[in-house]
C-alpha cells in the first residue's frame, strides 16, 4: 500500500473511478466518474492499472502531494506544469516519486479544463453504491464525499509494476495516442430523442448542426452551458408539461444529451440529472463525451451529425491505447429525426421508440399528454424487462409516459433492443388490470419557505430579473391557473394526493408526482433559463407535476415551499422511515400528502431527519387503475369545468408572453 499526503489540494480535486456509479439512474443517482474519461483511462493503462482504477480529477489545476514511501504516478489531461521535488516532469508517462518526494501539479494555462493524477495501484476509498466516484453535490463517494483538503491522507493499492515484456513502451503514451485538446471542438452527435418536426423546426435542426456555439462560464460537471441562437420551435407550448415549447412530460435523460432548458442549451455531464422535462434534439456519442471535460469558457463547439452505427465505441481501449481522433466518422446523421420505429400495442396504444445517443432507446406511450394509463403500461414494461434480466441492459428508467433503456452495444445491438421492447410489449397485461402497492406518505411542508425566497432572489440577481414568475412563484401559479387568490393555491396543494410517477427528478430519489384528482392539478411552466441553485428539499410545480428536490442544485420548478429529506445516505439501520440500506424514501406509485408546519418547525424536523431520529408517517395501500378510471368517470363534469377555467388562464398568460416577446427572445424593455 502507498500512503499519500495532501499538502495543497488544488482548486477542485476529487477521487473518481470509471465507469462510475452504474445501475442507479432510475432513482436519480448519476454515474459521476471522470468527465474526461479517455485521459483518465489512458493514464491508468500507462501505469498498468485497471482502466477504471480510482484516481484524481483536478479542475483548473492540480494538487501538491507528498509520498512518504515513494510511488509511481501519471499525469494526463490538459497541459499543466508537473514537478517532482522541484524538477520538471512530463505528462502522459510513468513518473517515479522517491520516498519522501513531493509531486506538484500546477495551474492550467489552457487549453482544456481538467488534468488527471493517476497513481500506480489505484486509490483505495470506500465504495458507495458500488463506486468510489465522488458526487460532491450529494456529499458521497470519493474521500469523505468531498473535494480534497490540505491535511488529507490518501492510500493507493499495491503497485502492479511496469509490463515485463515492454517496460519502455508501456511507461508512456505516445503523442498520437493522446487526445487532442484545443479551444475549438467538434462533437459527434446522433439525432434524437426529440427532433423535427414535432419539437423543433427543420431550420432549428439546421441551426443546431450548422452553428458555432460558445461555452458559457457557468459550466461544471452537471453540464456544459452553451451560448448561441435560440430555436424558433415547432409548437407554441408544452401543454400540461409547461408553457414553454421546450417543456415535455418528464422522461429520462442520458449523459451527453443536448438539453434545451427553455432556450438555453446544456450538454449534460456525468453529474447531470437523470430525469427532467426538457427536450433534447441531439446526443453526443459515448466516444466523444470525454471532450465535455475539457471544454473551457469561451471555447467554440460545433455539432457534427453521425450515424449511430458508425459511432466509435471506446468501451475499452485497445492494447496500444489507441483511439480514433477525431471521432467524427461521417458528415450526415441517420436522417430519421431520432425516431427508430413506431408500432401499435395490443391494447391500441401508439408506441414510439426514440434514439438516445448510440446506447439508449426511449420507449414513449400514447400522445403527448398526462394519462396515468400510459404510466401504468410503462410500469408493466419496466417490470417485465427487469424480470427478463437480459444481458447488456444497463439501466431501465421510467418517466411519466416513457421508459428509457440504456444498453451496452458490445453486448446487445440497437436493433436487438428495439425488437426486445416490441416483443415484450406484446405480452403485457391489460393496463386497466394494473394494481400496485401504493403507500400514503405524509410530509411536512413549510409554505413559501424563506429558503425558496433566497433562491428566487439569487435567480433575479444572477440569472434573470424580468421573469414573469418573479418575484413570487406562488402568485404566478395563481395567475396561470385562473385562481382567485393565493390562498387557493395553498388549499389546493394541501388538499391533494400526489401520485409518484418517477424518482430522481433533479437527483436522489426526488419524486415527479401529479395529483390523483385532476382538479388539484395546478399547471405551470418551468424557469427559462433554469435556476443555478435550488435549496435541498424545496417543493415546486412544473407543468402538471410536483417535485421535491433531493439536494441542492439547478432546477426550474415553481416554488411552493420546502419539506424534509427524501434522501438520507446517513440514516442508521434502525431508521423506520427509510428501508435498511436504501437511502431513498419514496417508491413508484406512493401517494404524497402534505401537512403545514412553520419554517422554524421545519428546521427542527430536518435536523432530526438528517440525524436519523426523524420519522415520516407511512401507511400501506394500493393503487387500482380500474378504480381510478371509475373515479374519473364519476367526476367528469366538475373536472371538465376546472380544466376549462385553467385552460383559459393558461391561454391568457401565453398571449401575454407572446406580446412581451418571451418566446422569441426579443423581450420588451
Amino acid at each position: 500500500m502507498t500512503r499519500i499526503e495532501v499538502l495543497e489540494p488544488g482548486m477542485l480535486s476529487t477521487v473518481q473511478d470509471w465507469p462510475g456509479r452504474v445501475g442507479y439512474w432510475h432513482i436519480g443517482v448519476p454515474p459521476s466518474g471522470p468527465m474526461d474519461d479517455l485521459s483518465f483511462r489512458i493514464g491508468n493503462r500507462v501505469l498498468q492499472n485497471a482502466e477504471g482504477a480510482a484516481g484524481l480529477e483536478c479542475t483548473r489545476g492540480g494538487p501538491t502531494l507528498r509520498f512518504p514511501d515513494g510511488g509511481r504516478v501519471c499525469v494526463t489531461g490538459a497541459p499543466v506544469p508537473v514537478h517532482v521535488n522541484g524538477n520538471p516532469a512530463p505528462q502522459w508517462q510513468s513518473i517515479s516519486v522517491p520516498a519522501g518526494g513531493i509531486l506538484e501539479v500546477g495551474t492550467l494555462a489552457g487549453p482544456g479544463m481538467r488534468c488527471y493524477v493517476l497513481i500506480a495501484g489505484g486509490l483505495a476509498e470506500p465504495e458507495y453504491l458500488g463506486s468510489t466516484a465522488t458526487f460532491t453535490m450529494a456529499a458521497f463517494g470519493g474521500h469523505l464525499g468531498r473535494a480534497l483538503r490540505a491535511g488529507d491522507t490518501l492510500t493507493a493499492g499495491a503497485d502492479p509494476g511496469p509490463h515485463e515484456d515492454r517496460p519502455d513502451r508501456d511507461a508512456r503514451a505516445a503523442i498520437d495516442e493522446q487526445p487532442a485538446i484545443g479551444r475549438r471542438w467538434e462533437l459527434a452527435v446522433t439525432e434524437g430523442p426529440h427532433g423535427a418536426p414535432e419539437f423543433f423546426t427543420r431550420a432549428d435542426m439546421d441551426t443546431i448542426v450548422g452553428t458555432d456555439y460558445t461555452v458559457h462560464f457557468n459550466s461544471d460537471r452537471t453540464g456544459v452551458r452553451l451560448e448561441g441562437p435560440g430555436p424558433q420551435w415547432a409548437r407554441t407550448d408544452g401543454g400540461e408539461a409547461g408553457l414553454h415549447p421546450s417543456n415535455i412530460h418528464d422522461n429520462a435523460y442520458c449523459v451527453g444529451a443536448l438539453d434545451f432548458t427553455g432556450d438555453t442549451p446544456i450538454l449534460l455531464g456525468p453529474d447531470g440529472p437523470s430525469l427532467g422535462g426538457f427536450v433534447c434534439p441531439v446526443t453526443v456519442v459515448r466516444a466523444d463525451r470525454w471532450k465535455l471535460g475539457q471544454m473551457a469558457p469561451g471555447d467554440t463547439v460545433r455539432f457534427v451529425p453521425v450515424r449511430a452505427d458508425r459511432a466509435a465505441a471506446l468501451s475499452t481501449i485497445d492494447a496500444d491505447r489507441r483511439a480514433s481522433f477525431p471521432l467524427v466518422l461521417s458528415s450526415t446523421g441517420d436522417g430519421d429525426d431520432g425516431v427508430l420505429s413506431q408500432f401499435t400495442a395490443a391494447d391500441g396504444t401508439e408506441v414510439t421508440l426514440r434514439r438516445c445517443g448510440d446506447a439508449g432507446v426511449l420507449a414513449e406511450y400514447g400522445p403527448m399528454a398526462l394519462d396515468l394509463a400510459m404510466r401504468a403500461r410503462v410500469h408493466a414494461l419496466h417490470q417485465h424487462l427487469d424480470d427478463l434480466g437480459t444481458p447488456g441492459l444497463t439501466e431501465l428508467t421510467p418517466g411519466v409516459r416513457s421508459l428509457q433503456v440504456q444498453f451496452d452495444p458490445a453486448a446487445i445491438s440497437l436493433s436487438e433492443v428495439t425488437e426486445l421492447i416490441a416483443r415484450t410489449d406484446d405480452h403485457l397485461p391489460d393496463t386497466g388490470d394494473l394494481v400496485v402497492p401504493s403507500r400514503t406518505v405524509r410530509l411536512p411542508l413549510s409554505w413559501d419557505d424563506p429558503a425558496t425566497h433566497e433562491a428566487i432572489q439569487r435567480y433575479m440577481h444572477g440569472v434573470r430579473s424580468d421573469a414573469p414568475w418573479c418575484p413570487s412563484n406562488i402568485e404566478f401559479i395563481r395567475r396561470i391557473n385562473g385562481l382567485a387568490d393565493v390562498s387557493d393555491v395553498h388549499d389546493t396543494v394541501f388538499g391533494a394526493q400526489y401520485l409518484v410517477l418517477g424518482l430522481g427528478d433533479v437527483y436522489l430519489g426526488a419524486p415527479v408526482a401529479t395529483p390523483l384528482d385532476p382538479r388539484h392539478r395546478l399547471v405551470t411552466t418551468k424557469y427559462n433559463p433554469a435556476r443555478t441553485w435550488t435549496p435541498e428539499n424545496a417543493v415546486g410545480i412544473g407543468g402538471a407535476y410536483l417535485c421535491i428536490y433531493g439536494m441542492e442544485g439547478p432546477g426550474g420548478y415553481q416554488f411552493v415551499g420546502r419539506t424534509t429529506q427524501v434522501w438520507n445516505h446517513c440514516h442508521p439501520a434502525e431508521a423506520t422511515s427509510f428501508e435498511p440500506g436504501t437511502p431513498w424514501l419514496l417508491r413508484y406509485f406512493d401517494r404524497i400528502e402534505f401537512y403545514p408546519v412553520s419554517a422554524a418547525e421545519l428546521i427542527d424536523l430536518r435536523a432530526d431527519m438528517g440525524a436519523g431520529r426523524g420519522h415520516v408517517d407511512i401507511t400501506d395501500g394500493q393503487f387500482s387503475m380500474r378504480d381510478y378510471t371509475a373515479f374519473l368517470a364519476e367526476n367528469a363534469d366538475p373536472i371538465a369545468g376546472f380544466r376549462a377555467q385553467q385552460s383559459a388562464a393558461f391561454a391568457a398568460e401565453r398571449a401575454a408572453w407572446d406580446r412581451a416577446g418571451e418566446f422569441t427572445g426579443q423581450r420588451a424593455s
